[in-house]
């Protein structure tokens, strides 16, 4: 068919008879920079979020010690100068209220929150192939017709609870750590539980620990970290990061992580164990995933070279844990140092030569049921007064999974993906035409506003390149979609996180189904650069891979 040319200028008449051009699901990192671009242009959208307010991930999780693991002048939006100019970051790696604020900062700088609306939960969203636009039906009955979806829900931001017996029946307070309560919660003399030991726990178990009567830890399965090493960021400091800024985002986007983080390129066993000990020690006293992600890349791939540094972290451990049995628990045996993401700690380990600190094996002695008063192990019973539950998220898909997506010949998003996602270049996806997703499932793994911005990028032009064409709709080719599938598929080859019980294999032992051996490849492994390579690929080809009509 003959294109049919739109002046830019003439975005916001198209669709008329609809309610929105395009609407985004979610205001948190993603959505708050779509809606910018898109109000940019003029579009009529809007921004649906089912919390209170703006800010996503950093709006749910309130628990003592949340932070960035990311440097904070890193998680900066890069796309405006004036707000890189005016935001002083004050801690290297910034708390959860300070992020927030930031959040708040730049949505209320740009007028963006006159496009949010509030407390709009997205229980469906039904493609009309006739009309070739979307139908959303949210909680409070209301139905929203939009020629695009675009959807900016998070990664980790459905948060699943174990399956224990009698949860319901405590009678003292609980919640998932990601539910922490927004108003204060005064935990001095109280007896405290937290179930779990990963990222989450790792950084609101030492908080806790500091005011609580009683801290009982039960571990379910060890988890690797190294310390965070913190620090406030000076004025002089902040000044120095915005001369810096331009520098700061060309090595991010050079990076594998999209960190200043740059691998080690000398080769592990080109060097001699007195080197390697040397870099160890040096990024173990350094700040961020730097212990991480400036490391020998053979670390990931190469397992004699992954159990060496696995053997240095593990006595890293056994130095800063009084007691020799409780620093063995607190060490995996299952899975080496940084095949799967590593959480980031200040004080974790320490915490255990607390008196007011115990830490229950999971493996020795299993929860096995909730009381009225406690938890009670295979092995005895605890009586507490507020149990909290770190148990992880359904990541990368559960958000979607909550929602009845329905495209195509009626086809369900969470029956496609029952056995794991499956896009094309992990934006759009066969069968739900003009649905498009920002950092969505096999994207590369990434600090987070680095895949953002890229996904913004990326979307908000293939959007003005349908509307200057007059173009209504579009599908995504599915041998194409098949092809990415396969290509994600053979980047876990030969990376020892392909073995791991990680979210990033789309492991869960709170959900059915998502055990181990289930493999669901979540995440692009190919890294930052490829992928944008990838990404600016096909928009070149104009559009390889999708039909437009």
């Amino acid at each position: 068919m003959a294109e049919q040319k739109v002046e830019t200028n003439d975005f916001a008449n198209i669709d008329a008879h609809l309610d929105y051009q395009a609407v985004v699901i979610g205001a948190g990192v993603a959505g708050i920079y779509q809606i910018k671009r898109l109000a940019d242009l003029g579009i009529r959208a809007t921004v649906l979020d089912a919390n209170a307010d703006l800010g996503g991930t950093w709006y749910n999780n309130r628990y003592p010690g949340a932070r960035f693991d990311s440097e904070s002048y890193t998680y900066s939006y890069s796309f405006s100068k004036e707000v890189l100019d005016e935001w002083h970051w004050t801690e290297k790696f910034s708390p959860q209220p300070e992020t927030l604020q930031y959040l708040n900062f730049v949505t209320d700088k740009f007028a963006l929150r006159k496009y949010m609306q509030f407390d709009c939960r997205v229980e469906s969203m039904v493609f009309n192939d006739q009309s070739n636009a979307w139908t959303i039906g949210l909680n409070d009955g209301r139905q929203i017709t939009t020629r695009f979806i675009i959807t900016g829900v998070g990664v980790l931001s459905t948060p699943t609870l174990p399956q224990f017996e009698g949860m319901a029946s405590f009678k003292g307070t609980s919640f998932h750590a990601s539910n922490w309560p927004h108003e204060p919660l005064d935990l001095t003399g109280k007896r405290v539980a937290v179930i779990g030991s990963g990222a989450t726990a790792i950084q609101l178990i030492p908080e806790v620990a500091k005011v609580a009567e009683r801290l009982t830890v039960f571990q379910r399965r060890a988890n690797w970290a190294a310390p965070l090493n913190n620090g406030p960021i000076s004025e002089a400091d902040m000044a120095q990061i915005r001369e810096r800024y331009d520098e700061i985002f060309a090595t991010c986007a050079r990076t594998p992580g999209g960190f200043e983080h740059e691998p080690d390129r000398r080769g592990f066993y080109d060097v001699t164990p007195e080197e390697r000990r040397e870099l160890w020690d040096r990024l173990y006293d350094g700040p961020g995933f730097g212990i991480w992600l400036q490391n020998f890349t053979e670390i990931f791939f190469d397992e004699k070279a992954n159990a060496e540094f696995s053997d240095y972290i593990a006595e890293r451990i056994r130095q800063r844990v009084n007691d020799p049995a409780v620093a063995e628990l607190l060490i995996p045996k299952d899975h080496g140092f940084g095949i799967q993401r590593v959480p980031m700690e200040t004080g974790y380990f320490e915490t255990y030569n607390r008196d007011n600190v115990e830490l229950i094996d999971g493996a020795a002695s299993p929860v096995t049921r909730i009381t009225p008063t406690g938890i009670e192990t295979s092995e005895g019973s605890f009586e507490v007064d507020v149990i909290v539950y770190a148990t992880g998220f359904d990541a990368f898909t559960g958000s979607f999974d909550q929602i009845d997506i329905q495209g195509t010949k009626g086809e369900l998003l969470r029956e496609k993906w029952a056995a794991g996602p499956v896009t094309y270049l992990g934006t759009t996806v066969h069968g739900f035409p003009n649905f498009l997703m920002l950092v969505g499932p096999q994207t590369a793994a990434s600090n987070f506003p680095r895949g953002a911005e890229l996904s913004v990028d990326w979307v908000t032009p293939f959007l003005e390149h349908m509307w200057a064409r007059g173009y209504q709709r579009f599908d995504v080719d599915k041998v194409a979609e098949d092809e990415w599938f396969e290509h994600v598929k053979g980047m876990y080859e030969g990376l020892l996180l392909r073995n791991a019980k990680s979210w990033f294999t789309g492991y869960n032992s709170n959900i059915k189904g998502h055990e181990h051996g289930n493999m669901r490849y979540n995440i692009y492994n190919g890294g930052g650069p490829k992928y944008a390579r990838t990404l600016n690929e096909v928009a070149d080809r104009d559009y390889k891979g999708f039909y437009f009509k």
